[in-house]
């Protein structure tokens, strides 16, 4: 499956918009090719916001492939600009669901590392059915992970954390991992900001065996 690239006009395609990555089909999976041409470990940035770990890594770690997947428009074309202003060929980015991006849209065991940073803790009890990691997640990365793939999860939301802890122990086919505090590490600017509050910030690493 071959993918589709915005275009700004037929004569002068934005470099930005060349950035993000449009499935022609999307309850197909796609291709690693049609991600990116050069064949590379994946790393996915799983509700990318601001885009700034995901330049970050991708600035760092240029042998890797990252794809940041964000479901807001402005955030995404916001981020494409600033993967051109950096220069990356490595680094693009999907405008979907993390749900459906991981259950229809990329290969099966395509991805080495998939990043969930901070994402929204859903305080309000009948609003929980929307936090992202859920039983039904970690089933769907599962599929999509390379044979000893990692997930890492950072929040400063404890309840959100305790409620991850009952999902993660119960999720078949990951073992924990140690994850100690790892300067080279990016910081996304929600943790900057906690950090610089004094708050704790709660870490979960997993593997897939």
């Amino acid at each position: 499956m071959r993918a589709a690239f915005r275009a700004h006009s037929e004569n002068a395609p934005d470099p930005a918009e060349l950035i993000e990555f449009v499935p022609q089909d999307y309850f197909a999976r796609a291709e690693m090719s049609d991600l990116f041409p050069r064949p590379a470990p994946l790393e996915l940035d799983l509700g990318c916001g601001e885009g700034g770990f995901l330049v970050a890594m991708a600035a760092k770690h240029p042998d890797h492939n990252f794809l940041g997947v964000e479901r807001l428009l402005g955030r995404v074309r916001k981020v494409c600009r600033m993967v051109v202003h950096h220069q990356l060929e490595n680094a693009r980015l999907l405008r979907l669901e993390t749900a459906h991006t991981l259950r229809y849209v990329l290969p099966k065991e395509s991805v080495s590392v998939a990043h969930v940073l901070f994402p929204d803790p859903w305080p309000k009890r009948h609003h929980q059915r929307h936090r992202l990691i859920q039983d039904g997640f970690m089933e769907a990365l599962h599929g999509i992970l390379v044979p000893g793939g990692e997930l890492r999860i950072k929040t400063d939301d404890e309840p959100y954390f305790m409620w991850m802890e009952k999902v993660l122990a119960r999720a078949k086919g990951y073992e924990r991992l140690d994850w100690p505090e790892d300067p080279e590490y990016p910081q996304t600017n929600f943790e900057r900001r906690f950090v610089a509050q004094g708050l704790p910030i709660y870490r979960a690493r997993l593997r897939k065996v």
